[in-house]
């Protein structure tokens, strides 16, 4: 019987960090590409005390919050570590924030100090012009983590006795919303949310104690933080930092990961790029998709995840056929991530999996999915009547997310409550289900919004893959798009069918106008800003 990881039982993400540095000793737990950087888990211990002593000279104090604005790299880990070891709240802010955006973040959460990167600073100092509150800037490649580190601590400090008396109901990290409908909300998840959480996953699914992983989706997503931060301290991760999530792939053969999670759209473009390059998952024999696993740098991975968004069924079934069995799942930041999951072993394409151990599901009258549980947040920062709103009266949190639940348990995600289209006719449809069905049609397709809103009938605004497209014009691909929106169409009912669409000749990225930095539709001020294109599609 494998002997049970003492961390587990922390009611701390502290004293996890403490019981899983003197384990791993001299492993490695922080490193770049080529150990440009490499620090073992006795040096970040080490580190992560030397660094509270400077926070704390600066006046961090329990309860306090600590913000973040860096790319994917060691630094952060060192001084975030350092922070929550202080009792601090942790968060970090999108690279692709406006400074109005950065403002409204540091108002929120009145940061005792923000932690940057030289190329973030322009911003960061923009927003506190505007009024966000802050009152220390640390430039981390500007002399800031060398600062932190020489500074003596306080007189009288005792990093021990600090970090034994954060609690476990002590707020740990804030993840701001995506903030598709309105400014984004500061989720508030305590030491208890995270370590409830990581002892739920290790019973649904094989999380591997003591391996490797790749961190390249930003720290502000829940996504990160949990799996690649957080649990990191808790089963003995070696992590190693991509700063450009494009290498991830680069990474991924040097370190041959045990655990890899992304988002759809990642998978999406690999499964374009193995089928460009000759690959027919559906006739690999074993000693094909073998060769192809190593080829990419997964085949020592033990757990494949994907969330966020929902994942086309054909991308499920050709990674499948390579040895790949990807764990659809479901959460928010709300539900510290994950709530539900697909194990391995019983993987339902189409659905997120059952829910985690401990984890109550139900819905609605209306449809609603709703969650109760452990694994719940504390509450939205600052936000006493929004926190009311999102629980019922008896505890259960109202996800906004549409749902079935078969018998045995399998949850489907049907769409965003507030998101469905209800046409001219009263016929309920899922957007996302429309727009899965054009993307997943070819990899050429970039974003796409479905619009039908009390009209007669639906229409699209389409954009187009950057890499796909290889500079080619929106007019030489007309065509090809055409094809595959009839393609979607005809796995679509007559009512959801895609009648007339517009190619943007445009990219739509993340963080800017049409985009959450999740990747999320911002519906609204698509509409807006592209409503007389809409209406021209209605016209003809």
């Amino acid at each position: 019987m494998t002997e049970r990881n003492a961390a587990l039982d922390a009611p701390t993400l502290a004293e996890a960090f403490q019981s899983t540095a003197a384990r791993r000793g001299d492993a490695p737990a922080l490193r770049t590409i080529g150990d440009e950087v490499l620090i073992s888990w006795s040096e970040y211990a080490e580190r992560v005390e030397t660094i509270a002593g400077g926070l704390a000279a600066l006046g961090l104090e329990p309860g306090d919050t600590l913000a973040f604005m860096m790319i994917n790299r060691p630094e952060f880990h060192l001084i975030d570590t350092a922070g929550l070891h202080l009792g601090a709240v942790c968060f970090s802010i999108y690279n692709t924030s406006s400074p109005s955006q950065i403002q409204h973040l540091l108002e929120d959460a009145a940061p005792k100090i923000v932690v940057c990167e030289k190329q973030f600073l322009p911003l960061v100092e923009e927003a506190r012009a505007l009024g966000g509150q802050v009152e220390h800037v640390v430039v981390i490649d500007d002399g800031g983590l060398e600062m932190l580190e020489n500074t003596a601590a306080p007189a009288g400090f005792d990093f021990e006795a600090r970090w034994r008396a954060v609690e476990a109901e002590d707020v740990l990290m804030l993840i701001y919303t995506s903030g598709t409908t309105g400014p984004p909300k500061g989720v508030e998840l305590t030491h208890a949310n995270v370590m409830w959480e990581a002892n739920a996953l290790v019973e649904a699914v094989p999380v591997p104690v003591d391996g490797r992983s790749i961190s390249f989706l930003p720290a502000a997503h829940v996504a990160d933080r949990l799996l690649n931060h957080d649990l990191q301290m808790i089963f003995g991760t070696t992590l190693t930092t991509c700063p450009e999530p494009p290498r991830f792939f680069e990474h991924a053969i040097e370190v041959r990961p045990t655990l890899f999670g992304a988002v759809p759209r990642i998978w999406e473009k690999l499964k374009a790029a193995l089928e460009a390059g000759g690959v027919d998952a559906a006739a690999a024999d074993d000693a094909t998709a073998q060769a192809i696993r190593q080829r990419i740098g997964v085949d020592k991975v033990e757990v494949f995840l994907v969330g966020a968004a929902a994942t086309p069924d054909a991308v499920l079934e050709f990674f499948g056929n390579l040895g790949i069995p990807i764990c659809e799942l479901w959460g928010m930041s709300e539900t510290s991530a994950v709530a539900t999951i697909n194990r391995p072993d019983a993987i339902r394409p189409g659905t997120v999996g059952t829910a985690l151990p401990g984890v109550e599901l139900k819905l609605a009258e209306d449809g609603e999915l709703m969650v109760r549980g452990p694994l719940v947040m504390r509450g939205y920062r600052n936000l006493p009547e929004k926190t009311r709103e999102t629980f019922t009266d008896d505890g259960w949190l109202l996800t906004g997310d549409i749902a079935e639940i078969s018998d045995d348990g399998y949850v489907k995600i049907v769409d965003r409550k507030k998101e469905l289209i209800i046409n001219a006719a009263g016929k309920n449809m899922s957007p996302a289900n429309i727009e899965n069905k054009v993307k997943s049609a070819d990899p050429l397709v970039g974003s796409v919004m479905a619009i039908g809103d009390g009209r007669p009938f639906n229409v699209a605004l389409i954009t187009l893959d950057p890499d796909m497209r290889a500079g080619r014009s929106v007019e030489d691909l007309t065509d090809q798009v055409k094809a595959a929106v009839e393609t979607a169409n005809a796995d679509l009912s007559r009512v959801e069918q895609i009648k007339r669409f517009d190619i943007l000749d445009e990219e739509w990225l993340p963080g800017g106008d049409e985009l959450t930095p999740t990747m999320k539709l911002k519906r609204k001020p698509i509409l807006a800003k592209y409503e007389e294109t809409v209406e021209r599609l209605y016209e003809r």
